[in-house]
């Protein structure tokens, strides 16, 4: 993970473009969900989109990984490989992308449902979102990370959810992966001083059963230890005096979300 670095204005701007072009791709692949589709053609959409849109997958090839998008299914958390698993009626998928736009980069994660799904993965993804909303509520200048940390734990504990916390968030916009380390966990008033300037990812990765993982073979999938539903949501945030400035946005997933009923 590189350094602390921070933005200019300009810079936030450009990172702004790039998380719209990312956005709107996750909201192609919204309209693209569905039982009987392949997860790779998930990641041919978001690569053409993307590219189509003037930037380029800012995953594809990072630190060798093979595809566009990172699609998680089911029990798996995170970095799942697109591939021939065919989506099916009660499935979640996890869909997580990057975008480089002239050189800035975004990344944003949102958990889809295929289809109907049972009411306790239903309230696992609501619960998840709401979490990140949490989260988000506390990225601005003079708290610290671990503000935003102990509002996700908060809001999820109650549920009795594992919180992974062998993956975390980050600092985002110039590299992929800059400090600081964004934690789903923790206490208020700890870690690093939110400062405008700085663009964090907000990542909470809340399982429905135990907290703990298991990494695959392939180098890059995580599943959770007892095969329980896993959910995820992210946005890449600037933190900025009085109110966060979520440079991602769920509102064009919604709107497809809405159409599709």
């Amino acid at each position: 993970m590189s350094k602390l670095i921070y933005k200019s204005e300009e810079e936030i701007a450009q990172i702004r473009k790039s998380a719209d072009v990312l956005s709107r791709t996750l909201a192609e692949i919204a309209k693209a969900i569905k039982p009987g589709v392949k997860t790779i053609a998930l990641d041919k959409l978001a690569f053409t989109f993307i590219q189509d849109n003037g930037g380029t997958p800012a995953f594809l090839n990072y630190n060798g990984f093979p595809y566009s998008l990172c699609i998680s299914v089911n029990d798996q958390i995170v970095h799942g490989f697109p591939g021939d698993y065919t989506l099916k009626e009660g499935d979640i998928i996890s869909v997580d992308g990057g975008v480089v736009l002239n050189g800035f980069i975004s990344d944003s994660a949102y958990t889809f449902a295929v289809g109907e799904i049972a009411p306790e993965v239903e309230q696992l993804l609501r619960i998840t979102k709401e979490s990140l909303d949490k989260g988000v509520e506390q990225a601005v200048v003079g708290r610290r990370v671990g503000d935003i940390s102990y509002a996700v734990q908060e809001h999820v504990r109650p549920f009795g959810y594992g919180i992974v916390k062998e993956l975390v968030g980050h600092g985002v916009g110039i590299n992929l992966h800059e400090k600081p380390e964004v934690p789903n966990y923790g206490h208020r008033g700890k870690g690093t001083k939110l400062e405008r300037g700085m663009v964090i990812a907000i990542e909470p990765m809340i399982n429905l059963g135990k907290a703990g993982v298991r990494f695959w073979e392939d180098g890059w999938t995580v599943s959770t230890i007892d095969a329980q539903p896993s959910a995820h949501f992210e946005h890449t945030v600037a933190i900025n005096k009085g109110i966060p400035d979520v440079l991602t946005t769920f509102s064009y997933i919604e709107e497809v979300l809405n159409k599709k009923g």
